[in-house]
Order: structure tokens, then sequence, then C-alpha cells
């Protein structure tokens, strides 16, 4: 095949992909919207899923908050302060931290520990037959396996990017105050803060954490069900996850970004 033809066949495939990959999507958000697609077997799965993603991932995101916040906040009041310009620390600390770092550092944390889980798990159900032996019990495999937990781990990535930035703020501030730097009013602080926030950045939070998260769910559910009958398949398919949803992530938070604030 020329080199030409190779491109062109890589740009049908990723296409088709991408295409799929909506369709996937949409049907999961539609159905969702369905009360009787909510049975206590698809609740119990969203609960867990809820649980897995965001409240045992709240332990190592607070540590990483904790660091980031003495990285970024504390460099934030040193040098804004000597440039004597301390009432744009609000605006420095927003635009960091909740525009940019937190939801990018949250979706790198929950694809790693929670998206390569959901692949590898849907990986094995198909190599070890579980799909068929669900379809034959007349469970739908959209509902029961991806609707649940697409919705939970967009959830838990927004929820969890909420609480890396509180987290982050508080401990930068702490630190300030620690080494003498920067105000120790946290009413000045939070005031600081509060003023470099406006209605874009809430919508910006929302883009990049749901859409993402839901991105990523549905990435991680095709590159899992695409397996076929060897073991040896699942590890590549895990790593189709993790590669495709890394990249999804950086592409759709540009476009955020652009759209919101250009």
């Amino acid at each position: 095949m020329t080199f030409s033809g190779t491109i062109g066949q890589y740009t049908i495939t990723r296409v088709r992909e991408t295409a799929h990959l909506f369709a996937v999507l949409g049907s999961i958000l539609v159905q969702a919207t369905r009360l009787r697609n909510w049975p206590r077997t698809t609740r119990a799965v969203f609960a867990r899923q809820v649980l897995f993603t965001g409240v045992e991932a709240l332990r190592f995101v607070s540590l990483v908050a904790f660091l980031t916040g003495i990285s970024v906040v504390v460099q934030a009041q040193v040098w804004l302060g000597k440039a004597g310009q301390s009432e744009m620390l609000g605006s420095v600390l927003i635009a960091v931290i909740l525009r940019e770092v937190a939801p990018l550092l949250v979706n790198f944390i929950v694809i790693g520990r929670s998206g390569t889980a959901i692949a590898v798990e849907l990986a094995n159900m198909k190599v070890f037959g579980e799909i068929k032996v669900l379809e034959a019990q007349g469970l739908d495999t959209l509902l029961y396996l991806a609707i649940p937990r697409a919705l939970a781990f967009a959830l838990s990535v927004f929820c969890l990017t909420i609480w890396f930035t509180i987290v982050a703020f508080v401990s930068g501030y702490a630190f300030g105050i620690l080494f003498g730097v920067g105000t120790t009013d946290p009413v000045i602080f939070m005031n600081t803060v509060l003023k470099g926030l406006h209605p874009a950045d809430v919508y910006n939070l929302l883009a990049k954490t749901l859409v993402p998260g839901l991105f990523t769910v549905g990435i991680c559910i095709m590159e899992g069900l695409s397996v076929r009958y060897s073991i040896t398949e699942v590890p590549q398919a895990a790593t189709r996850a993790v590669v495709r949803s890394i990249a999804a992530l950086f592409i759709i938070s540009a476009i955020v970004s652009v759209l919101t604030y250009i």
C-alpha cells in the first residue's frame, strides 16, 4: 500500500471508531434518562462504581492536591507578594488550579486507576464468556455494564475535582502562613479567590470533568469488549484504553478552553 493509502486507511479507521464512540455515548445518555432502565441490579453497579472510582480514590487525590497546593499556591503568594500584586492572587489560582491543573490531574488519576480496571474487567468478562451468560439471562449489557459505570465515573471525576481544588487551596494557604508569605487573614484570601471566579469557570469545570469522564468510560468499554478469545489481548486492550483516554482528555481540554475563554 502506498504512503497516502496508509494515511487514508488510518484516517477512515479513526473516523469510524470516533463515530462508534459517539453512538455508544449517545445511547448511554438517552437510555440513562429512562427510569425503567434503573432496576436494583443497575443501581447496585452504579453504587459500587462510585465507591471504587470516587470514594476509594479520595486518599490519593487528597495527597496529590495537598502537594499541588504547596507547590502552586505558595509560589503564587511568594511571587505576587513580591511584585505587590497580591490582589491578582485569586485570578492566578483560579486560572492555574481550577481551570487546568485540578481537572487534568484528577482525570489522569481516575484513568490510571479506574479506567484500566473497567477495560480489564470487561475484557476478562468477554474472554471467559460472562457477557454471553448475561445476555442469556436476559440482561442488556448496555444497561447493566455501560450506563451505571459511565454516570458513576463522570460524577466521581466532578466531585473529586471539587475536592482537589479545596484541598489544594487550603494546603497552600496553610503553608503560606507557616512560611510567612501571603496574607494571614483567611477572609482576605477567600475574597481574592472568589473575586477571580467567573461564571465561565463553572462551565469550564463542568465540561472538563463530566465530558472527559464520559469519553473515558466509552473508550474503556469499547476497548474492553473489543477482545475476542485470547487472554493475551487483555493487557493490549487496557493499554489502548489508557492511551486513547489520555489523548481524548487533552483534546477535550483544549477545545473547552478555546470555546470558553477565547
